[in-house]
């Protein structure tokens, strides 16, 4: 897909048409693949930048702490300078700030649809535990199915505990085990034995199916929404 650098908006020559012309193409492209009801990885991508131009606009500094993994220390030190040496310069900060307001604002356009899309799909979620849960929810199974395929995709999971800015976050990393056919000898109940069976390294796993009867592309939005959703399933379980 199109992408944007980082620092797009600040890259070379700074005119408000050109930066316009830039946008239009990217937001294009993430539409087209909205269009098809593929929200990643394009959506994190335009949330990501959305955010960016935001920190940029309130506090400079604010970009080091929120976005330590997507931009360098050359690339923030090169915003901070450019902000710096453009306070100096009416017009150009003014052509600068007009870049960011119109981008900012055509761009949460963008991530209104597509959070409505995701908000629209996880609400057509089923989540339910296959037989008993053990009280270590921490790693197991998922079993997801969706619209009319015939397939059970399954995959491992494993939740994880991250703290940034002083708060608790949970993170689910997942692998990919196998395909069944779903079929009466392929019920949940018989994939989970089977799973306990063949792979000692859970033997009392916790075991989920997803399960929806919309059709949607698996990478692009079934399985990260899926996974999203299992998570805030779990800590709910976990709390309750």
């Amino acid at each position: 897909m199109k992408t944007l650098s980082q620092t797009w908006f600040a890259d070379g020559y700074i005119d408000f048409e050109l930066k316009k012309y830039t946008l239009l193409a990217y937001l294009q492209e993430i539409n087209r693949h909205f269009c098809e009801n593929k929200l990643y990885p394009q959506l994190a991508d335009v949330i990501f930048h959305y955010n960016n131009l935001i920190a940029f606009k309130e506090n400079k500094q604010y970009l080091q702490e929120q976005f330590p993994k997507r931009l360098t220390g050359i690339q923030i030190e090169k915003l901070q300078l450019l902000y710096e040496s453009l306070v100096e310069d009416d017009e150009l900060m003014q052509e600068l700030e007009d870049i960011i307001s119109f981008a900012s604002q055509t761009m949460k356009r963008t991530i209104t649809s597509g959070t409505e899309i995701y908000e629209f799909v996880e609400q057509q979620l089923n989540i339910e535990p296959i037989g008993l849960i053990p009280l270590d929810h921490q790693e197991g199974y998922f079993m997801l199915c969706e619209g009319n395929c015939k397939n059970t995709w399954v995959y491992q999971y494993r939740l994880s505990i991250f703290e940034k800015h002083d708060e608790r976050y949970r993170s689910i990393k997942t692998a990919f085990v196998d395909v069944w056919q779903r079929n009466f000898v392929n019920s949940y109940q018989s994939i989970k034995a089977e799973l306990i069976r063949n792979r000692s390294d859970l033997p009392n796993p916790a075991v989920y199916a997803v399960e929806t009867e919309l059709t949607l592309p698996m990478e692009e939005t079934l399985l990260p929404i899926a996974k999203r959703s299992l998570v805030r399933y779990i800590c709910t379980q976990m709390n309750a």
